[in-house]
């Protein structure tokens, strides 16, 4: 299959600047407040343990830990996809998900959630649509968005993302790295205040991961707020202005990407690395 590529965003030698983005300490509210996360699968199964993160504007966080750390749950909490027990997060200086006192429903409010934007490990097209429909979709439907407009939207997206060609076809004549930036550029057709990403390149064979990675530090040079989760280390490196290490449902650590993966604190945090980068 022809593979198609982004234009070209970063020079091989290029890299974002652990602090760009980020706002100085004490000079902006939080854009995403959670605080006492607590979040289970029936009695026995507690994913999320009290977590608590403040995320400020124009960060780019990465999330990283061992598998079943609670990563990927708190990324579908954020995006309003999953039940809390206890807890609450704010958006914007905004109410966005608070548990009742008896953890017995959580309330989400829905126009903070058409604010964020989330792209999934396995693409999530619609298969019965080709790519121009699947990107326009959203914006029609939900917000009402004239067709004609979208469509203009739609397609300058794509052709930002080396996809113009793909307009009319379906999403099984694409490639896995063609499908992933489709889906990220479906997110975007919906103005996203923020981002989130949850292991979109580990589906991909190795030669394709850097053709989404390019996509995804393209929006990061833009200040596009956004939450990683991945198990890349090099792409975790290079693209955070901060990394969180999760690990049996709480933050272990918390730091700029060359302390916590450089020169960890905890002890759980080394173990992790070493294990990760085969180091001792």
């Amino acid at each position: 299959m022809t593979q198609s590529s982004p234009a070209p965003l970063l020079q091989s030698d290029d890299r974002l600047g652990t602090q760009r983005g980020a706002p100085a300490a004490g000079t902006a509210a939080p854009l995403v407040q959670v605080r006492n996360l607590h979040k289970g699968y029936g009695p026995n199964i507690r994913v999320l343990k009290g977590l608590s993160i403040d995320m400020q504007p124009g960060e780019r966080v990465v999330v990283i830990g061992p598998s079943g750390g609670g990563k990927s749950t708190l990324l579908r909490v954020l995006m309003g996809l999953e039940q809390i027990d206890e807890g609450s997060i704010r958006f914007a200086g905004k109410p966005y998900i608070e548990a009742s006192p008896a953890g017995r429903r959580t309330t989400i409010d829905t126009v903070v959630r058409r604010q964020i934007g989330m792209v999934f490990q396995h693409y999530t097209l619609f298969p019965h649509l080709n790519i121009l429909n699947n990107l326009i979709l959203a914006p029609c439907k939900v917000h009402g968005e004239n067709k004609a407009t979208a469509t203009a939207r739609a397609r300058a997206l794509l052709a930002r993302f080396g996809l113009e060609a793909k307009a009319e076809a379906y999403p099984n004549h694409l490639s896995g790295g063609q499908k992933q930036r489709v889906a990220i550029a479906r997110a975007l057709m919906l103005d996203p205040k923020l981002m989130l990403f949850d292991e979109v390149t580990s589906a991909l064979d190795p030669e394709l991961v850097a053709e989404v990675e390019q996509v995804i530090l393209q929006l990061a040079q833009q200040d596009m707020p956004m939450v990683i989760v991945t198990h890349d280390m090099w792409f975790a490196k290079n693209i955070a202005s901060r990394v969180i290490f999760c690990a049996g449902g709480v933050v272990v650590e918390d730091g700029p990407p060359e302390q916590v993966l450089g020169s960890p604190r905890e002890e759980r945090t080394r173990e992790f690395i070493e294990r990760v980068f085969h180091i001792r």
